[in-house]
């Protein structure tokens, strides 16, 4: 799976290079060492240039992910796996940006807590029926990064709906970090009952909005309170550094 460019953005062909031994590697779950093949060996197979070889090798350095070693036994090899997240019925992986993605999540959930409550006071119609129209995208998403994009979407308009532009800026600012990070996002095994689960409640979410009911809002929210990332909780976000 190559990775998405930004929109009206073309991919380098180092990039895309960089993108399908990035996936190989997620896709195989490779550990740290495997041995991924010799300069000539990927240039024969991606039909590359010695130039766009170092370029590819560069993308791959920078995010920590390739080692090269010269010489008889050397070659390029995996050095480190990219912080994954599984969140929901979803695991995912990132590149690295600095800050672990873990955080970046707990970050956004709890803004996003904090905001979807005065989202319930402050969302018109306009904002309610946006909120339903992406419900449905999450819906009919066929894949773990279109839906993991539709909730980001949904929970930018719960947000937004609020009204606090400091906050609304902050969360813009994690969403958009976290979006241009994710490298790879997959459904795990049995994920329907989760997918459906999350989609129910998020549908309840924008409902109870709509409605303005209070005794609905506060109940579904303690369903997705319980839903939420929580960095000291393993079994909920088994990254690679807890496994």
């Amino acid at each position: 799976m190559a990775r998405r460019a930004d929109p009206g953005k073309r991919l380098s062909r180092a990039e895309q290079v960089a993108a399908e031994v990035e996936d190989e590697i997620l896709a195989a779950r490779l550990p740290v060492g495997a041995h991924l093949g010799r300069r000539t060996e990927f240039m024969n197979r991606f039909g590359i240039s010695p130039t766009i070889m170092n370029e590819t090798l560069r993308i791959l350095r920078t995010r920590g992910l390739v080692t090269v070693r010269p010489g008889t036994g050397g070659g390029i090899s995996v050095a480190a796996l990219p912080p994954q997240v599984r969140l929901g019925a979803m695991d995912l992986w990132f590149h690295d940006s600095g800050t672990h993605p873990l955080e970046l999540f707990e970050a956004r959930v709890h803004l996003e807590a904090r905001l979807t409550a005065v989202a319930f006071e402050r969302a018109t119609g306009p904002d309610v029926a946006a909120m339903r129209e992406i419900v449905k995208q999450m819906t009919d998403a066929s894949d773990a990064r279109s839906y993991l994009d539709a909730v980001m979407s949904l929970h930018r308009a719960l947000v937004a709906a609020a009204r606090i532009p400091v906050l609304d800026g902050m969360h813009q600012t994690v969403v958009a970090l976290l979006r241009a990070t994710l490298s790879r996002a997959v459904f795990v095994d049995g994920y329907e009952q989760m997918l459906q689960h999350s989609i129910v409640v998020h549908e309840g979410i924008v409902t109870a909005i709509g409605n303005h009911d209070r005794v609905a809002f506060d109940k579904v929210m303690r369903l997705h309170n319980d839903d939420l990332v929580r960095a000291d909780d393993p079994r909920r976000s088994p990254d690679t550094r807890l496994a």
